[in-house]
């Protein structure tokens, strides 16, 4: 045990590093491929606003936002599936498993369908997730059942929610309904610098009340007993978490609309490498759900031959086999046995 916490330390600043030299190969990669090809120095030189008017257009319109908006979903799906994950003691209690991310695509998609603002997007998406939670909080509260059970009503509220979804994408007029369908697959395209702008500082702010709460997070992991006698209010504290990480995964979910599998298995392979979750963990988890994503919309955008294609798409093609596994390992008998 000594011995694996030891090799779990060492691993940390390994897959941090890691993460950042990824992170920072992908933004050189993601600003300098295209249509309009350009060198590494030109294109870091457009991003600050030196050299060809052209370049400086190209990379700081559509570019540079687009590489952003990948930066800040990824972190904020990943570290808000980290700490779901933990409140519910349940490797599946991710955003886009348990209904969060169905009622921020819920949310987005009315505004989107009915010609609003799109500065309103983020607001509508917050507003949804908080909705799927309540949903969720109030029927495992009603019916006192137990947390494996609650990711089984989260599904039921996802398919409850996309099903609403393509109702309304439906109803509403082809030039409007079309492109909430795009953004239901899930896309980082057409981002815009006052959307990424307003999801970055809401990510930011939520991101230091996530940090404030994980030592009570951490004493909840003691058990209920335990924690009450350490002078924590369970109920309340479960509630402030629930909280904040739903609203995390909105925000993430309002600039790139309902990814999945980043959420889902990011904070589970980071536990594999570098160990029991800490604050240092969640940070690692967060860069690692960042190079994944903007990993993922570069294939999605260059790499693969159908042009235009969803990241989204991507990342439901790998997340899909990683949840069945999950399921089948959750349901194996030795798996019953040592949990």
């Amino acid at each position: 045990m000594i011995a694996r916490t030891s090799l779990s330390r060492f691993m940390i600043p390994i897959v941090a590093a890691t993460c950042l030299l990824a992170l920072a190969a992908l933004t050189i990669a993601a600003l300098t491929t295209g249509e309009v090809s350009m060198s590494a120095a030109t294109a870091l030189a457009a991003a600050v606003g030196f050299g060809d008017r052209g370049d400086v257009f190209v990379v700081q319109e559509f570019r540079a936002p687009r590489l952003v908006a990948g930066v800040i979903a990824g972190a904020g799906l990943a570290a808000a599936g980290a700490v779901l994950q933990r409140l519910f003691r349940n490797p599946l209690a991710s955003p886009d498993v348990i209904g969060v991310t169905g009622g921020a695509s819920f949310g987005a998609v009315i505004v989107l369908a009915a010609g609003a603002s799109q500065s309103a997007i983020p607001l509508a998406a917050l507003a949804g997730g908080m909705f799927a939670a309540l949903a969720l909080g109030a029927i495992g509260w009603k019916s006192q059942l137990s947390t494996a059970r609650l990711v089984l009503v989260g599904l039921a509220i996802q398919a409850g929610l996309a099903a609403a979804v393509n109702l309304v994408i439906v109803r509403f007029p082809k030039e409007l309904a079309g492109s909430a369908m795009r953004w239901t697959a899930g896309s980082l395209y057409g981002r815009t610098w006052p959307e990424v702008s307003g999801a970055a500082i809401g990510c930011v702010l939520v991101m230091v009340l996530l940090y404030a709460q994980y030592r009570t997070l951490a004493v909840l992991d003691l058990g209920d007993d335990s924690a009450g006698a350490l002078g924590i209010g369970v109920d309340s504290a479960r509630l402030r978490l629930l909280i904040t990480a739903v609203a995390m995964a909105a925000l993430a979910v309002a600039i790139s609309g309902p990814i999945v599998f980043v959420a889902l298995a990011v904070p589970q392979i980071v536990r594999l490498l570098c160990g029991p979750p800490t604050p240092v963990t969640l940070a690692v988890t967060a860069l690692a759900g960042a190079s994944l994503l903007v990993a993922a919309d570069f294939t999605a955008q260059h790499l693969l031959p159908v042009h235009g294609l969803p990241v989204g798409v991507v990342t439901t093609t790998v997340g899909a086999p990683w949840l069945l596994w999950l399921l089948v390992r959750d349901s194996s008998p030795a798996t019953r046995r040592t949990t």
